[in-house]
């Protein structure tokens, strides 16, 4: 039995709440342990094992996802989590892409997943949790599966083509959940406030998982509602979230009057610890967080691939725009351009944690490993830039990341440009609510800095909205000429993924149509 699934049937007899759902009601890890052995029962049948098959699960936040999850690998299985937020061309895709025979669907999901039903074996989840668990058979088909065998199948956002299923190991999780759960201070006295995505390596594995390895409470919300996570933060010790739920958060804070931002303040004092990932955390949103709790939240670097690579450390200084230091097991390269060690670079990594492949994709896995110079184990390349920040005080220098390689690090007139970086000043300017900086082809400059601009409906009703001149104004004042945007577009909102992370290249698609949006 791998470590991962040994870890949850220690918990079998425990009474402590596993889960907590969005309007209070427990189940303890007793009897959500309980449910995985049923649906591993009956997913069984009469077979030994599942031996990797795929199956799919199509289930609500809750004590029943997380059996549905754990009964999956208990029989041998590997999960892929689908989404109720994805139409379904899409569902059907990732369906078929992993070669999924089973979808196990909650019923508020029921009409979501009956489309399905004709190309595969669609099952209402509510009578997998009601079999009668055979624990010896499920014990066998568990111990058949060792660490390398693939637990989870997590498809990635898609910006640069296809979604690709990366096949994530019962070892790469086992890892993750313990060196997270250590490095933030996991403990089963924790009530995680839970409204991530369960479809993404950070809902699940960084957020639910931790949690769960611990022995920790999740309150797992159907949804993210900035007003029921202030009020949720009052019985939690920690929130994790994305830059878009902060900047949400802010949002609903400032529209409350006096008494309700004191209590929300208080309760989100008094987290132990409250983290961002998945995208680059403006240093705006950042200090904003400070002005209100006293600390800026705990940033960290992850990608679908590695789970979490780095981050700030629980205790010590955090630096804003910095994702700290590697995780132990965790070993990183920056490399330039000529595939040398630099102070700026593209990110390498590799350890443990790090996936094993992409389903039925050998080239892709090829292109995305490099060998080691030195004969050792292979790099994944990350296609993030990042580079160590010397300003930041104390021994070390943490890590910072610049962006994505493809759309974020531009090349406009012979410089090498951030576009974080001036995203970060123009989120400055008191009449941008949100902005997206991307390069556009151009024969002169190579690429184009155009910064596409959400305004915040002016502060005074009779000033007029401020226009690009002063933005580009705005920005020379702060940054390098070179850096400045050429174009400043305004537009009505900005295309995102499901976790509130802009999507450049649906981004770049749209402003380069011959009527881009102003």
């Amino acid at each position: 039995m791998s470590e991962l699934t040994s870890r949850w049937m220690s918990r079998a007899s425990e009474i402590h709440p596993a889960t907590r759902d969005a309007e209070g009601a427990e189940s303890s890890y007793a009897d959500v342990v309980e449910g995985s052995l049923a649906v591993a029962t009956s997913l069984l049948g009469g077979r030994a094992s599942l031996e990797g098959e795929r199956v799919a699960i199509l289930v609500a936040p809750g004590a029943s996802f997380v059996s549905a999850f754990f009964g999956v690998l208990l029989a041998g299985g590997c999960v892929v989590v689908l989404s109720p937020i994805h139409p379904a061309p899409e569902t059907r895709y990732f369906c078929e892409d992993a070669e999924a025979r089973i979808v196990l669907a909650s019923a508020e999901h029921a009409d979501l997943a009956a489309p399905l039903a004709g190309a595969f074996e669609v099952r209402p989840l509510a009578p997998e949790l009601a079999h009668a668990p055979d624990r010896e058979r499920v014990a066998r088909a568990a111990e058949a599966r060792g660490e390398g065998a693939p637990a989870l199948q997590l498809y990635t956002s898609g910006t640069t083509g296809k979604p690709k299923g990366a096949v994530i190991t019962h070892a790469n999780l086992a890892v993750q959940q313990r060196l997270v759960g250590e490095a933030w201070g996991f403990s089963s006295s924790d009530t995680l406030l839970h409204a991530l995505p369960l479809h993404h390596m950070h809902g699940l594995a960084i957020a639910l998982l931790t949690a769960l390895g611990a022995g920790a409470t999740t309150r797992m919300m159907r949804a993210f509602d900035a007003a029921q996570i202030w009020n949720a933060m009052n019985d939690a010790s920690v929130f994790m979230g994305v830059p878009a739920m902060y900047h949400r958060l802010f949002v609903a804070f400032d529209a409350e009057g006096e008494a309700t931002r004191a209590r929300w303040a208080g309760a989100a004092r008094a987290l132990r610890l409250a983290t961002s990932g998945s995208a680059a955390l403006p240093v705006t949103i950042a200090e904003r967080w400070r002005a209100i709790t006293g600390k800026i939240p705990l940033e960290r670097f992850g990608m679908t691939e590695i789970g979490v690579g780095i981050t700030n450390r629980l205790a010590g200084d955090r630096y804003p725009g910095c994702v700290g230091f590697p995780l132990p097991t965790v070993e990183t390269r920056i490399v330039g351009d000529d595939d040398r060690e630099a102070e700026t670079g593209e990110l390498w990594i590799r350890g443990p944690s790090v996936f094993s492949g992409y389903h039925r994709r050998d080239d892709e896995t090829a292109r995305a490993f490099t060998a080691d110079p030195d004969g050792g184990a292979p790099w994944f390349k990350t296609g993030d830039t990042v580079t160590r920040d010397a300003s930041a005080s104390g021994s070390e220098a943490p890590f910072k990341i610049l962006g994505r390689t493809s759309v974020d690090i531009l090349k406009s007139g012979g410089y090498k440009l951030s576009a974080l970086e001036i995203e970060e000043a123009l989120r400055d300017h008191p009449e941008v609510a949100e902005v997206a900086v991307v390069g556009v082809p151009d024969e002169a400059w190579g690429e184009r800095v155009v910064a596409c601009v959400v305004r915040r409906p002016p502060s005074d009703p009779g000033a007029a909205a401020c226009d690009a001149g002063a933005l580009r104004a705005f920005v020379r004042a702060r940054l390098a000429p070179y850096k400045v945007p050429k174009d400043v577009l305004f537009v009505g909102e900005l295309p995102k993924n499901a976790l509130g992370k802009v999507v450049k290249p649906a981004l770049l698609r749209a402003i380069s149509s011959p009527e881009p949006a102003a």
